[in-house]
């Protein structure tokens, strides 16, 4: 049984709206919440069983609603002074979470049966939560307040979620006064001088305490005696310490989980049987705890540290592990994230040569800035382990390295398709080759030529076609040369935008078409060029920024030519990724505006007339070739905006890109749109999902497509469109009609 007295996850006031509580349970993954009045007082309970009971019984319930018209009032609780099996008696079946209450019958905590999650500070640890990172400063100040606020402000910088410190009362704690060490063995004698030489006192600590609040990183510290804890608790530390030489002090350890602070234990220097025996007093406690795995040696040898161990500390403990690791570099940390670990511990300095064994096995301020950049980066590559998916870069992979079923013969409509009549063959833009069985048997629904693809369609009684539809603003088909007239034959779109493949630009326009389209069109830049090549007006290459802007004005100069062959009231626009991106990683946000000023020199250098060229938004994580690259360009919403009204230049809002670049930057996309849409000139429609989940068909993503169209239709009224599906074109444009089907609903 845990008794968690931090409990702004658990607890709603009664005013507040349904939609909130429902948004706060799905946070606090405990599904229940206890509503509280405004000064604190338990009014009653609300599960997502009770939600759903009392939507089933109000079905035009308004969501809205404030919580206290939902709640319910029959609520099991218990005073906070009660005894631990008072407490458990109530957590039983389905009871997972129960109320503490002082005398003022104000909920002061919540107790649960198990330790599977724990706060510290403004931090969860969870299997499901980012692993903390604690840099441990501990005595590496050297005695000094300006220093340890410097190593604050240095970890803080690196990533560290938290920064730890240790608080010793050198006459509490040393059988001699102040830690004097005459008489000692020689180790000890070292560790007491060192000790006394580098210490702070109470306020000195409690003074870069503040400095960390200032700083918005949280504290912890290790008190080694009863003085230093109760003087923690009077500051109002979140969480204490329990350093590996007290974890058998089950005398300290009372003194510090009858604080009701939440406890971090490191196991260093324990047998099993020892680790086993305060786990259960921490168990009995009612304190929020994890353990540590530890090996207590300065620097530890790699063959003693046994990670494998987080396994076996887990199940001892039932609930959150971590690693508090001694050795050097930072490798080991990382693996131990891989292993399980939920909590890391690393000691932190600015020069390995101080003295002091710590300075020895810390981390430097770049490395320990690495060694975060690699557990997070490991965070994302462990995934969740549910069933495997197809990533939206193999997706493209598919497409291009896989098979599909094509037809082997001209096949009518309405004949019987035959093992015979199939054949596979590369890419992989049409039916799998695993669904032949599906496929052989069934009748013909369309006519099938020779080396055509079969698709999912094909699946399917219903054929597969679009029809007219109606909007409020001009709309248009993404479309190549090779297949723009087959998409219009059962439509008639306002216009066509033509995305250009690197072949496309060289091809005569007069062989592509032999008369005059009643409709608009628009151009669409190339991706990708022979050799690998990708327009970056960005780049400080001069040869690379030379190509890009020829390449960008060749593709203007066939804008222009194919204006004979559409009805154009006004000039084309032209679309362009204009560049900004990079390999491996984000550059620096100070090197952004030069970026920018470089890719406006280039736009300079381009003939622009009768064309309006727009730049297009971009996500933060694009696909070039089923490979990820990183954009630093057209991402971030104040920088995008200050280049459209610097160098007066228009975009193309991608509604895919840029809700990606909204969630990357953990912003509603809602302020994208507001600030995007009054500088746009044309807009490409699709889905989003993630950081990287781009091109989903319409409602399938997390675009919320109501307010979507509000917002464009008052701040972009009657800029054009086009639905942007990834791999919409594909069987006669299936995924284009679904699309448009949908979006006529909102726009």
């Amino acid at each position: 049984m845990i008794i968690d007295r931090a409990i702004g996850p658990f607890v709603i006031l009664g005013q507040e709206s349904l939609v909130a509580a429902l948004t706060k349970i799905t946070a606090n993954k405990a599904r229940i919440l206890f509503v509280a009045d405004s000064h604190g007082h338990l009014i009653g309970a609300l599960s997502d069983g009770d939600v759903r009971r009392w939507l089933i019984a109000n079905p035009n319930a308004d969501l809205t609603t404030s919580v206290d018209n939902v709640a319910n009032r029959n609520v099991r609780s218990a005073s906070i002074d009660a005894s631990p099996d008072q407490i458990n008696a109530l957590l039983a079946g389905p009871i997972t979470h129960v109320p503490l209450l002082d005398a003022q019958k104000r909920i002061v905590a919540v107790a649960t049966p198990t330790a599977d999650a724990l706060h510290i500070g403004r931090h969860r640890v969870s299997a499901g939560d980012p692993t903390l990172v604690i840099a441990e400063i501990g005595n590496n100040h050297q005695g000094s307040v300006s220093f340890a606020k410097e190593l604050v402000d240095l970890a803080a910088d690196a990533g560290a979620d938290v920064v730890k410190f240790q608080l010793r009362d050198m006459d509490a704690l040393y059988r001699q006064s102040g830690g004097e060490s005459a008489g000692e063995d020689l180790g000890a004698q070292y560790t007491l001088n060192l000790l006394a030489k580098f210490s702070l006192d109470a306020e000195q600590m409690f003074e870069v305490f503040d400095h960390c609040r200032n700083r918005d990183v949280d504290v912890l510290c290790t008190p080694w005696d009863t003085p230093s804890v109760r003087a923690l608790q009077e500051y109002g530390i979140p969480a204490l310490k329990v350093a590996s030489a007290d974890m058998t002090n089950h005398a300290l350890l009372r003194e510090m989980f009858a604080t009701g602070l939440p406890l971090i234990v490191s196991t260093g220097m324990s047998t099993e049987a020892e680790i086993r025996q305060s786990a259960e007093l921490l168990r009995s406690s009612g304190s929020p705890w994890a353990m540590l795995h530890c090996q207590s040696t300065y620097p530890a040898p790699f063959k003693d540290i046994n990670l494998r161990y987080l396994k076996r500390l887990a199940e001892i403990t039932g609930g959150p592990v971590g690693y508090s690791g001694h050795e050097r570099g930072f490798h080991i940390p990382v693996a131990a994230v891989a292993m399980g670990a939920r909590i890391i511990e690393k000691h932190f300095t600015t020069d390995r040569t101080l003295e002091g064994n710590d300075h020895k096995v810390s981390l430097l301020p770049d490395e320990f800035g690495q060694m975060v950049e690699r557990i997070r980066e490991l965070e994302e590559a462990l995934g969740d382990g549910e069933a495997r998916v197809v990533s939206t870069g193999e997706s493209m992979n598919r497409v291009n390295l896989a098979k599909s079923l094509v037809a082997a013969r001209h096949i009518e409509v309405g004949e019987t398709i035959g093992h015979a009549d199939v054949d596979i063959k590369s890419p992989g833009r049409g039916l799998q080759p695993n669904r032949l069985e599906e496929l052989v048997g069934r009748r013909a629904k369309r006519t099938v030529e020779a080396g055509d693809f079969f698709y999912p369609g094909d699946l399917h009684d219903a054929p597969v076609g679009g029809r007219q539809y109606t909007f409020r603003r001009p709309w248009g088909l993404p479309v190549r040369y090779h297949d723009h007239a087959k998409l219009i034959e059962d439509c008639t779109p306002d216009f066509l935008e033509f995305h250009m493949s690197y072949k496309d630009v060289d091809m005569d326009i007069h062989d592509v078409f032999d008369k005059r389209l009643d409709m608009f069109f628009t151009v669409h830049l190339p991706d990708l060029y022979d050799g690998d090549f990708i327009v970056n007006l960005a780049s400080p290459e001069d040869a690379v920024w030379e190509r890009s802007i020829a390449e960008l004005q060749r593709v203007i100069d066939i804008t222009r030519d194919m204006t004979q062959y559409f009805t154009c009231d006004e000039p084309p626009v032209v679309i362009a990724t204009m560049g900004g991106f990079t390999a491996d990683r984000f550059v620096d946000p100070g090197e952004r505006p030069a970026m920018y000023a470089r890719i406006a020199q280039g736009i300079e250098r381009v003939d622009t007339t009768d064309v309006r060229l727009t730049c297009q938004t971009l996500p933060p994580f694009p696909w070039l070739m089923g490979g990820q690259q990183h954009h630093n360009l057209f991402m971030q919403l104040e920088d995008t905006v200050e280049f459209c009204e610097q160098y007066g230049q228009r975009l193309t809002l991608d509604i895919s890109h840029s809700k990606l670049a909204a969630n990357f930057h953990k912003r509603p996309f809602s302020e994208y749109v507001d600030g995007l849409a009054p500088h746009t000139e044309h807009l490409h429609i699709v889905d989003a999902e993630g950081v990287d989940g781009e091109g989903p068909q319409i409602g399938e993503g997390e675009v919320d497509w109501p307010m979507l169209a509000k917002q464009l239709d008052e701040l972009a009224p009657g800029v054009p469109f086009i639905p942007e599906i990834w791999m919409g074109h594909v069987n006669n444009g299936e995924g284009f009609w679904t699309a448009l089907e949908r979006l006529e609903e909102w726009f």
